[in-house]
């Protein structure tokens, strides 16, 4: 059972990581505004397409996993953060501090992800 004391380090860790990442999606906005150029060089264009896309593609990263965080932060009030979604064993202390936002116990993840190569996902 997790004690007050650690859900607490979980929740400040957890609203620390959404703060970063809202301040950092403000910041994204403002520089996709400043990206349009114009530029009649085609080169310089196609350089700047793949430099939008790839930007684009990490914002959306960025959002679900902001998602997720903010799913963690729900576990928490509702008591469930730390237990595995799936058997519903306590996640180990190590996994929560290297991946806060888990929803499984290594056990339950390894099996997921040896399920998933075996479909060729």
């Amino acid at each position: 059972m997790m004690t007050e004391e650690k859900k607490q380090y979980y929740r400040e860790l957890l609203a620390r990581w959404l703060d970063e990442l809202l301040a950092d999606e403000k910041n994204s906005v403002r520089g996709f505004a400043e990206l349009k150029d114009g530029s009649p060089d085609l080169i310089d264009q196609a350089s700047l397409d793949s430099d939008t896309d790839f930007a684009f593609r990490i914002r959306e990263r960025e959002s679900r996993l902001i998602s997720k965080i903010k799913e963690a932060l729900e576990r928490l009030d509702e008591g469930t953060f730390g237990i595995c979604e799936e058997c519903g064993d306590e996640i180990l202390e190590g996994r929560l501090m290297a991946r806060p936002i888990t929803t499984r116990c290594i056990r339950c993840k390894r099996r997921q992800e040896a399920q998933e190569r075996l479909r060729g996902l």
